[in-house]
């Protein structure tokens, strides 16, 4: 059974398969059996980098080659926003596929846990329209850690959730909600897809 695992907000040598000076054990058991990246480059901002990282294709070819969008305050669900040429629409275009769509393709399950910050406006734009089974995080750009909320609040799957209780810190919730998916899974031993997270 093959498990993927994308991990963001790492330099290139935080871990230890890539000549990191924190021991990472785990980490680099699964590169050591597994296929390691070593070529990818990234953008001066995150949304361009994550939209090349989901798709394996230039930031603009994929339609974020500025900022993805963000809650415009004052907008409401269904209000027009300003043309933008194709390469800026601030979201994943439709003529390009993600990591995820690829793999469920080939039987995978696939997670996401975190920011998705590839279009928010329309859950046609969301993560399971693009290919996950599963989504637990913001979908905007940035949030609270503490008290997501708003424009910027927690999204489980295409549903989205109030405000959560203190004590709430979002790293921690997002990386059990991804040991979660990941456990349930291989609890359902009986299934013969692989694992994306």
């Amino acid at each position: 059974r093959q498990r993927q695992m994308c991990i963001r907000d790492r330099g290139y040598s935080d871990v230890g398969c890539y000549g990191g000076e924190i021991p990472t054990p785990n980490i680099d058991r699964l590169a050591k059996s597994g296929v390691r990246y070593t070529q990818f480059y990234s953008t001066a901002r995150s949304c361009p980098t994550r939209a090349s990282l989901m798709t394996g294709l230039y930031a603009h070819q994929a339609g974020i080659g500025g900022m993805s969008e963000d809650p415009v305050p004052g907008r409401k669900p269904g209000d027009s926003s300003p043309r933008k040429p194709a390469a800026h629409q601030g979201y994943l275009n439709r003529n390009c596929v993600t990591i995820a769509e690829v793999l469920k393709s080939a039987g995978y399950h696939t997670y996401m846990a975190g920011k998705w910050h590839l279009g928010m406006h329309g859950q046609e734009k969301w993560p399971l329209q693009r290919g996950f089974d599963r989504f637990y995080g913001i979908l905007a750009g940035a949030s609270s850690y503490l008290r997501p909320h708003g424009g910027r609040g927690l999204t489980l799957d295409n549903t989205k959730l109030p405000p959560p209780e203190a004590p709430y810190y979002t790293t921690d919730a997002f990386t059990d909600y991804a040991i979660e998916s990941v456990s349930y899974t291989h609890l359902r031993a009986h299934e013969t897809r692989s694992n994306l997270v």
